[in-house]
């Protein structure tokens, strides 16, 4: 049996509008491919690369893209039985179903994945209007109104959205209120983290992506159903969220394996714990030596001031790559690498600028090849 595959705008005024269509797309009676409402450039994009309007699967719930900052997104092909078995391992992870909130733009998987998990649960979800930002004083009204159902009260976040929250009492006391508040997309800020055990705020830090049907595994553990392997130094994942492929991309070689998805990062297992060390495609060779610009952007969170990081390779006619980076925060140019005394010498950036703030690919994300035009 076969669908056409239908573009589903998402508006970020009333992105719980379109539940309805979710259900729909779960159900088996439809194929869908969320695009964003308000942003007709990227939504003509995703049309045309992933053949909307074209015969797709019927067993195709959702199409949803990635979100790479160049070139040609692509579409990762998510059933409804990796949608629901990603939202029941979810639940199962935190401890039981609950009323969530949307605080992040719902044509992302992250987003998705709060309206897909409210569906299974049974319940509508609230909403934030994110058309203008992410603005507090909305999601600590939002927080109060879950918090006096009595329930269990669950979010999504961005790192960069934790860290506005938690720059105000009026966010500290909203982020207080739920029993689970989902981090991914982006390393988190080990200052960040280490202030919200403080507080008593629950973050749990994820580890997944549209070809897994989001996070599949939180605070470094694979959540029910999802294995983790490592096959020379590269994360796979397995399970039963995992994608059937790409739309645009058939045969990928990432799906090479059924059951099966071998990422673009490194990392290591130590105490059944999975530590993500960076992207492979990312390294920077600087004469010879190879950096995982993520440790360095590690180390670069861990000071004082520093509030963003971004460490990225540039052309170098002498040592193949200069290693440059940059970041927001109070803290000087001098207090950074001072900061970084403890590293070896070669992995400190050559250049090093402060910024306003990151330029940004999706939620969280860093756009480093904006960040290697500034250099």
């Amino acid at each position: 049996m076969r669908h056409n595959l239908e573009p589903l705008p998402i508006d970020p005024a009333n992105p719980t509008g379109v539940l309805g269509d979710l259900e729909d797309a779960i159900a088996g009676r439809r194929s869908l491919l969320p695009v964003p409402a308000h942003d007709s450039a990227r939504a003509t994009l995703l049309t045309t690369s992933q053949r909307a309007g074209r015969p797709i699967d019927a067993e195709t719930a959702l199409v949803v893209s990635t979100s790479g900052s160049t070139g040609t997104p692509k579409g990762a092909q998510l059933t409804a039985g990796n949608l629901v078995s990603s939202a029941d391992a979810t639940h199962q992870f935190l401890g039981g179903e609950g009323q969530w909130l949307l605080a992040l733009p719902a044509h992302h998987i992250a987003g998705l994945q709060v309206l897909v998990r409210s569906l299974i649960a049974g319940v509508d979800p609230l909403q934030i209007d994110l058309t203008h930002g992410f603005d507090i004083t909305d999601f600590a009204r939002a927080a109060g109104q879950l918090a006096h159902t009595g329930e269990r009260t669950y979010t999504s976040l961005a790192p960069m959205q934790l860290a506005k929250a938690m720059d105000s009492l009026e966010g500290i006391e909203a982020l207080q209120l739920f029993d689970a508040i989902l981090v991914g997309g982006a390393a988190l800020n080990p200052q960040l983290a280490r202030s919200a055990e403080k507080m008593q705020i629950n973050v749990v830090t994820t580890y997944g992506s549209s070809e897994t049907a989001g996070g599949c595994v939180y605070d470094g553990r694979p959540i029910p159903g999802t294995k983790v392997r490592l096959q020379e130094g590269r994360i796979h994942l397995g399970g039963p969220m995992i994608a059937h492929g790409y739309r645009n991309h058939p045969g990928h070689e990432a799906f090479a394996e059924p059951g099966w998805f071998a990422t673009s990062d490194a990392g290591f297992i130590e105490d059944r714990r999975l530590t993500v060390t960076g992207r492979l495609d990312a390294v920077i060779d600087s004469g010879g030596l190879k950096l995982q610009p993520e440790v360095l952007e590690q180390a670069m969170l861990s000071i004082p001031g520093v509030t963003g990081a971004c460490v990225v390779g540039i052309p170098d006619p002498r040592l193949g790559q200069a290693i440059v980076a940059a970041y927001t925060g109070a803290a000087s140019p001098g207090e950074v690498i001072t900061g970084l005394d403890h590293l070896p010498r070669w992995q400190l950036p050559k250049e090093l600028k402060r910024l306003a703030e990151l330029p940004l690919t999706g939620p969280g994300k860093v756009d480093r090849q904006g960040i290697e035009k500034l250099f």
